[in-house]
């Protein structure tokens, strides 16, 4: 028996190797923290080898600078991993924008008036 493709979808729809897409779910957090500690880890395997970089140019070159130069390159690097890794999947276009302008009219209508001046007399 042969299965039927159904409102228009391909035969092989709907079959082990191609599933049918029922939701429009975002990847699991699972897969989102795997790819975040995988972009950490691909960061910070650049800063040993920088050191020893380092240590080599200083010993070939005989220049401190270059060393240090290496050296001040690989010192922001954990910082910028974790930045890196703590970002959140970029968004979808399906995904709403949390901001509307009538938020913005609101605060102008809402605006207090500049207070009026005391005058004493005297």
């Amino acid at each position: 028996m042969a299965r039927t493709s159904g409102f228009g979808g391909s035969p092989e729809s709907g079959s082990p190797d191609n599933p049918v897409l029922i939701t429009e779910a975002a990847t699991s957090l699972e897969d989102q923290h795997r790819a975040r500690v995988r972009k950490y880890m691909t960061i910070m395997a650049f800063r040993i080898p920088a050191l020893i970089v380092a240590a080599l140019a200083y010993g070939a070159f005989e220049n401190p600078w270059i060393s240090m130069a290496i050296i001040g390159v690989s010192v922001p690097l954990p910082w910028i991993a974790v930045l890196i890794a703590n970002d959140r999947p970029p968004r979808s276009k399906d995904e709403p924008s949390r901001w509307d302008g009538r938020r913005a009219d609101i605060a102008a209508t809402q605006a207090l008036e500049p207070p009026k001046p005391h005058v004493i007399d005297g």
